[in-house]
């Protein structure tokens, strides 16, 4: 049984999280009326049988104890009806359902028309109709409370899905106290700001969500037909359409085409200026050339592009609260790393470059959480035995001479000072059936080239240097075998080493270009974190959309379609997942 490592919460880039203030100092309690007990035995009964006949998800054991927790607090009296407030009180609730839409969530999944097809007649409920007030009132209560833990939580377990991030260790936001307060204070219609991520990228993502829908509400039919590569300076009828187009979502400032650009064929500068500024938003190469890639990305709908933003803040709402201090971060479908030195500094650099991530097809790279514990200069690659089977072991039937010529040898163990053993007829055999193994020297041609860095986790991923510098001029680098291949390794192991003794950019190039392995353990460790997203606000506040390499979103939506609660149990218990706590990684 391998042993469970509970990692520090890392924080992300200084542009993806700027937490504040999550929750106002207490209020005073909500005033209510004398009710009759009839009431409160109705209340508990409902609460006692996690059962509700208005709702559309009748059952909620998920959210009996918030639900308990809210009406112990008025010793289970009505909240909404009963008192001179409670029109007032409950349209603002249902106002925040019926606005769920604003934060990526669907209102119907809250009842929101049955509650507001049925408050008319509540309204005029007889004092003691208890069974019917009670109903009512605790129909709105659920519904509000699966609102707030959706908005704050998510509405997915990001685990089931196979994100492996760390789960939160325990509630730090009490969604009836929200509610409670926000009734004594009167201020219901900010309930869902206090409630929703208080996340800078979350924030502004926000703001593109509203934005996004109403462009793809006011967009006209579009569809770009081009069959071969249209390049600056040719000619295309859909050259008028394309530079609406670009006009209209804002990559293209009106002003600067020229008066009869509605009657040019041309693919003018203006307009190759405007392609490219969408290509670079979306991932692509921005040389402005019209090919399939940037015809395909022209072609997809708004409506899709509002699909990726609610995806982004549904992830966004699954990471637990952040600490402050370094980290790393990858967004996968972006094939990008940023580090960043703390939260505290906004205006410190941010460290950025390309990295090539796990093909699509055959060996994705995970989404994980872990630290950063050592960095080996000069490391050797322990060959994976998948990777000796399918690759190695076939070049080698029919070259003998294949592990000299790519710097590998024979090894029993994985480990710096074991001598390597002869391939002999017998080694072949033992190799065949994984009693072997396959290790290549540090050099010139290692896959891992003069760097690695390793935190410890189940899949044994890392960052790497990587011999093939040419790969990183693709667009799209979904290449390795799991492992990220970072550009600029120099630069990412001193931000790594920034605040490590002895260690300079001149020590570290030293040890980048001495023939000896070192490992060097890091102080203190730098969380990691390698996300999956895609829609993003990169480091100039910009917001860039990523193909779906992965097909992770599509997983994403196929669970959202699901109407059931997410359990709070599933939420702040981790499940036995093993890590793997061995510094050595085995995947490239």
């Amino acid at each position: 049984m391998k042993k469970i490592i509970s990692h520090p919460i890392p924080r992300l880039l200084i542009f993806l999280f700027l937490a504040l203030p999550l929750q106002a100092a207490l209020a005073e309690e909500v005033v209510s009326q004398e009710q009759p007990p009839g009431v409160a035995q109705e209340i508990s009964a409902i609460i006692a049988a996690k059962q509700h006949p208005y709702l559309t998800l009748s059952n909620f054991p998920n959210r009996t104890e918030d639900l308990e927790s809210l009406y112990k607090q008025s010793e289970h009296r009505l909240l909404w009806l009963g008192n001179a407030d409670a029109e007032k009180n409950i349209n603002e609730a249902l106002n925040l359902l019926a606005n769920a839409a604003a934060d990526g969530l669907n209102s119907k999944n809250y009842d929101t028309e049955t509650l507001r097809q049925k408050l008319p007649p509540a309204l005029t409920l007889k004092p003691d109709a208890y069974k019917d007030l009670a109903l009512y009132d605790t129909a709105l209560s659920i519904s509000l409370l699966r609102f707030l833990h959706d908005l704050h939580y998510g509405r997915v377990n990001p685990q089931g899905i196979n994100f492996n991030l760390k789960l939160r260790e325990k509630k730090l936001v009490d969604l009836p106290l929200l509610i409670k307060n926000s009734l004594a204070q009167n201020t219901l219609a900010q309930l869902a700001l206090s409630a929703e991520p208080q996340l800078k990228q979350y924030q502004k993502l926000k703001q593109s969500l509203a934005d996004y829908r109403e462009l793809a509400a006011k967009a006209l039919p579009f569809k770009l037909d081009i069959k071969e590569t249209l390049h600056p300076g040719e000619s295309h009828p859909q050259v008028a359409e394309l530079r609406r187009f670009l006009i209209f979502i804002g990559d293209m400032p009106e002003d600067k085409a020229p008066g009869n650009a509605e009657k040019s064929l041309r693919y003018s500068d203006a307009i190759v200026n405007g392609v490219k500024k969408f290509q670079k938003r979306h991932g692509l190469t921005a040389d402005g050339h019209l090919g399939k890639g940037s015809v395909a990305a022209l072609n997809v709908p708004l409506s899709y592009r509002v699909t990726q933003i609610e995806l982004a803040m549904e992830r966004l709402r699954w990471l637990p609260e952040l600490s402050t201090g370094s980290s790393i971060i990858v967004n996968i479908p972006a094939f990008q790393l940023w580090a960043f030195e703390s939260i505290d500094q906004p205006d410190a650099d941010v460290v950025n470059m390309r990295v090539v991530v796990g093909n699509a097809l055959k060996t994705q790279t995970p989404v994980l959480m872990a630290e950063m514990h050592f960095i080996d200069f000069m490391p050797y690659w322990n060959v994976p035995y998948s990777i000796i089977k399918n690759e190695i072991l076939p070049k080698l039937s029919q070259n003998g001479d294949y592990l000299n010529k790519e710097n590998m040898e024979l090894v029993s163990v994985f480990r710096d000072a074991e001598k390597p053993t002869a391939l002999t007829p017998e080694a072949m055999n033992l190799l065949k059936e994984g009693k072997l193994r396959i290790r290549q020297r540090p050099g010139g041609k290692n896959a891992l080239g003069k760097v690695k860095f390793i935190f410890p986790n189940k899949d044994d991923v890392y960052l790497h240097d990587t011999p093939s510098n040419s790969l990183f001029s693709k667009s799209r680098r979904d290449l390795s075998h799991g492992c990220v291949r970072v550009a600029n390794p120099q630069k990412l192991a001193e931000f790594a080493l920034k605040n490590q003794d002895n260690w300079t950019p001149e020590t570290i190039q030293l040890a980048m270009n001495t023939p000896k392995t070192q490992r060097v353990i890091l102080k203190k460790p730098i969380p990691v974190l390698f996300f999956y997203t895609t829609a993003f606000f990169d480091q100039k506040e910009g917001l860039e959309f990523f193909p779906d390499i992965y097909g992770h979103d599509a997983v994403l939506l196929n669970a959202l379609s699901k109407p059931d609660d997410l359990s709070d149990q599933s939420l702040f218990i981790s499940t036995n997942t093993s890590t793997n706590t061995s510094p050595e990684g085995v995947v490239k």
